[in-house]
């Protein structure tokens, strides 16, 4: 029962994470006032620790691992990877062109990421 709630919890954070972001790059590279305000940044902080909490908190009830399970590695070095072009997407990026293109990686890169969790495999849907 605690594993289905957490699971929920975390599929629904997954996809709030991700609309958030498509929604902010989109926002971003069409120059909208709204991605400016105070909610636009604090609801994704919000959503993401919720994402996180409940990741460790799959991870610690199905006692699994990122070392025993190469899948949750290769979600978590995906994961540091998409934050890293998500900054430079909404941020750090210098141009307009710079920014569009870190927000298109990192868009595919969460669409592995996914692929990796739903397969379970570190390729993801590369192991097809």
């Amino acid at each position: 029962m605690l594993y289905a709630i957490l699971k929920a919890i975390h599929v629904s954070a997954v996809a709030l994470s991700g609309i958030g972001f498509f929604a902010r790059g989109l926002g971003m590279l069409m120059d909208a006032r709204w991605v400016s305000t105070r909610i636009a940044h604090t609801a994704p902080q919000l959503v993401d620790t919720m994402l996180l909490v409940s990741a460790v908190a799959l991870a610690w009830t199905v006692r699994v691992s990122p070392l025993a399970a190469p899948w949750l590695g290769a979600k978590i070095v995906g994961l540091v990877a998409y934050v890293g072009l998500g900054l430079v997407a909404l941020r750090f990026g210098r141009s307009r062109a710079v920014r569009g293109a870190a927000w298109i990686v990192a868009l595919l890169l969460f669409g592995f990421i996914v692929s990796v969790a739903i397969s379970k495999d570190p390729r993801g849907w590369f192991a097809r």
